[in-house]
């Protein structure tokens, strides 16, 4: 360890490392204030008593003073196997053993350290010990400016003790806490622990994989250790669980009165390393909310907080309770991780989360309550404020309901008359009605989902634009772009778009065929050119442009994003957002983008030739840019730039390619039934598929049979039929339908021409490119869709 200091060793043991001498060693530092340090130590310095230390994620070496830190602790463990003893130094104060003893530490604010140590060495600038964790040992040190006392050997319990067999990776927010006031009571250590809870995902994971290195004992055998109980009391606990196996071993101690609920937790995180968190101040993932219904969470009194692919954490006041986790397990499908809560934020929590239907309101529950209760649209403000509970919970039961059931759009629509609102949700692409407000409460409704958007609600006369972050009004993290538009009679229509796609998806997940999968693989890591992906509104076209930025988001590149708004946020991008009320438009912040040393543009959308020649100059002087365009086709988006006014050798030279797409219905997977195709069906679909080409069906019908058939060339389609998975209607999701024109020296002639969209089509085609219509009957033939949803989208 290169440390300007060479750490002590004791006389009868040698130091066994499995790591370079001159590796960083990595420690942690507990400061006089409680605040603690993880990094690396660099020198420790007994003469100038000062430790200097480089805290993780800092860019600056700390000079920390022996009188300003309580304890250093170096984080790898070593080996001590006993060897020749050895006479101690004339310089230092040595006692060992060759068994553990027990050693207490007394700080001079009052607090204490427990522990068990091979050895230790005593300076006059400090201690340091050697604590056992399993067969290995800890190094620690402590400065004399911060201990009041120790004591080495057999001691009375002046205190809990705590172990030192934490996993030394990192330090585990909640669980290495290793300094307890001595004047503290036991029953009183769950509110000193509490002090260093969790209350995030990146947290929570690292104190359960600290939790999974701690050797597993039973909760009575933890009590008896700790000497909470005695071997009496266990036995007398186990004798009555034996005649009721419904109650647990914990529940039964504290029926008997010889430990305490605050005691039981106290053990569970400090002895069997349970995490234990702040359910008030956590942040909850909707997706876990989604797989665990009220009925459950209420039965188990359990909050779920976060899933993975594979496991549900969820929060419970005792962890231990197996037959709660397994029904969980059972219907969730999923390994269930419980942590700890308290029985009070867990009630707290729960009722937040599903209090509309722990109390079995239902939205005509809700409606039928507006009914009854005094709201007027004349009284607009005080209907919408927070005190009036029935109307939020309405609006958030509506907003929870879309974002459960994978709505992308909610639009409240207000009839004239007295004629209620009717809301609808687009789910799939398709808008199905989901409920009717009320007339008398539409002025009311709208005005609280304002609120919620912070828009003027006393402007009714010009569409308005806002975006809400649900997280403050409900318990699911969400974010939706909100859109008023005024109508007929002083009314006003509501559309909001759920923004439920924070992280990039792959570009191996978009479904993307092998041909277009690897050609933009190599197109995304070109050094500079255009690239365009082309659709209509809601096809995902800002999601196949994060996927494509995603896949070349290196720390080598610069990638500025303009957006409006910003729905997918990324780590290493610098992502903007467009604001056109102060100037702030694609072409301003495009212009600000190529002085910022860009290696990379995306630009969310090319709304108007500004932006189009901007983006063009940008690909032209070394950048790789992305952007968006509302047309219907790759082809015609050719064309269309062209009609905008473009240099078409500028734009020919510029261009890459054009990604054309849709978003098709999925066929349901649990339901779908295969069936053999007949002969009119695949004669159906061949025409479909050389619709506008030279292709010949007969030639692509024998192609099928040798790519998707069986061995006898049987071709296989599916069917809808419904179930209770997909509402009965049969679909559920949408797959992405794409196509990609790629700008070769044919095609850039083409445009040189200024020639029409079947020629320029024509020409790719003939090159080997892949057409919307074709591609979704690709899928089709692969099971993941019909041919009705294929021809709905590329008509």
């Amino acid at each position: 360890m290169n440390t300007g200091f060479n750490w002590p060793t004791l006389p009868h043991v040698d130091i066994k490392s499995p790591f370079a001498k001159d590796d960083p060693e990595p420690g942690l530092v507990v400061m006089n204030d409680g605040r603690r340090l993880v990094g690396h130590v660099v020198r420790l310095d007994p003469a100038a008593s000062i430790l200097e230390f480089n805290p993780d994620k800092s860019f600056s070496c700390l000079s920390i003073g022996f009188s300003s830190f309580k304890s250093l602790r170096l984080l790898r463990p070593v080996d001590l196997p006993l060897s020749s003893i050895s006479t101690p130094t004339d310089t230092e104060e040595i006692y060992s053993a060759s068994e553990k003893q027990r050693c207490t530490v007394y700080f001079k604010d009052g607090d204490n350290m427990v522990s068990e140590t091979m050895g230790h060495v005593s300076q006059d600038f400090g201690l340091f010990l050697f604590l056992l964790n399993d067969d290995k040992v800890v190094r620690w040190f402590n400065p004399a400016e911060s201990m009041a006392s120790y004591e080495i050997g057999d001691l009375r319990d002046k205190g809990p003790v705590v172990e030192t067999h934490l996993p030394h990776e990192k330090i585990d927010v909640g669980i290495a806490n290793l300094h307890v006031p001595c004047s503290q009571k036991r029953g009183d250590y769950l509110d000193y622990l509490t002090k260093e809870t969790i209350v995030s995902q990146k947290q929570l994971e690292m104190a359960l994989r600290s939790q999974k290195a701690i050797p597993q004992i039973k909760l009575g055998q933890a009590l008896l250790l700790e000497n909470f109980i005695t071997e009496k009391h266990l036995e007398e606990a186990l004798h009555t669980q034996t005649q009721d196996r419904g109650l647990r071993l914990g529940q039964i101690l504290v029926g008997m009165g010889v430990v305490s609920r605050e005691t039981i937790t106290q053990v569970l995180v400090q002895k069997l390393g349970f995490p234990i968190v702040d359910l008030r101040n956590f942040q909850f993932e909707s997706d876990a909310i989604q797989a665990l219904p009220a009925s459950l969470a209420v039965k188990h009194t359990v909050v779920p907080l976060y899933r993975t692919k594979t496991r549900l954490i969820v929060a419970m006041e005792n962890p231990l309770v197996w037959d709660s986790n397994q029904e969980l397990g059972f219907y969730t499908k999923l390994k269930i991780d419980p942590v700890i809560a308290s029985s009070e934020d867990i009630a707290f929590v729960i009722q937040r989360l599903y209090g509309s239907v722990i109390n079995g309101e239902e939205l005509s529950d809700l409606v039928s309550k507006l009914e009854t209760s005094d709201i007027y649209e004349a009284a607009v403000e005080e209907v919408v404020t927070e005190s009036d509970s029935v109307l939020v919970r309405l609006v958030n039961k509506i907003i929870l309901d879309a974002h459960r059931q994978g709505v992308s759009d909610i639009h409240i629509e207000s009839l004239p008359g007295i004629k209620p609102s009717k809301v609808r949700f687009r789910k799939d692409g398709v808008l199905v009605p989901y409920s009717d407000v009320p007339a008398k409460f539409r002025t009311a409704l709208i005005s609280r989902i304002k609120i919620m958007s912070r828009l003027d609600i006393s402007e009714k006369r010009h569409a308005q634009d806002g975006k809400l972050n649900f997280a403050q009004f409900g318990p699911a993290k969400l974010e939706l772009r909100v859109v008023t538009i005024p109508t007929t009679d002083g009314l006003e229509h509501v559309v909001m778009r759920l923004l439920t796609a924070p992280k990039a998806i792959p570009l191996s997940q978009l479904g993307l065929a092998p041909s277009v999968f690897t050609q933009l693989q190599k197109l995304a890591v070109k050094p500079h050119g255009l690239i365009f992906v082309c659709g209509p509104t809601g096809s995902g076209k800002t999601t196949t442009l994060h996927s494509l930025l995603e896949y070349i988001n290196t720390p080598e590149r610069k990638i500025w994003t303009a957006e409006d708004p910003v729905e997918i946020t990324q780590e290493g991008l610098c992502q903007v957002q467009v604001n056109k009320k102060i100037g702030w438009t694609f072409d301003t912040v495009l212009r600000s983008f190529l002085r910022a040393d860009p290696d990379v543009i995306m630009v969310g959308e090319t709304r108007d030739v500004e932006t189009a020649k901007t983006v063009i100059e940008a690909s032209l002087t070394g950048h790789l840019v992305f952007s968006t365009l509302h047309t219907n086709s790759a082809a015609e988006s050719v064309v269309r730039l062209l009609d905008l006014g473009l240099d078409p050798f500028n734009f020919a030279d510029a261009l890459l390619a054009v990604v054309g797409q849709r978003l098709a219905r999925r066929l349901c997977t649990t339901c779908r039934k295969p069936r053999i195709a007949s002969n009119e069906e695949l004669e159906i679909l061949a025409q479909e598929y050389c619709w506008d080409t030279d292709l010949n069906s007969a030639d692509v019908l024998e192609w099928w049979r040798m790519q998707h058939g069986n061995k006898d060339g049987v071709l296989t389609l599916y069917s809808t039929t419904g179930c209770g998975k997909c509402d009965n209607i049969g679909y559920k999701g949408r797959l992405g339908i794409h196509e990609l024109l790629v700008t070769s020296s044919a095609v850039k002639r083409k445009i040189y021409s200024r020639a029409s969209v079947p020629e320029i089509l024509q020409t790719a085609m003939a090159e080997g490119m892949q057409t919307m219509r074709q591609d979704g009957i690709e899928k089709v033939l692969q099971g993941h869709t019909d041919l009705e949803q294929i021809q709905v989208v590329c008509l």
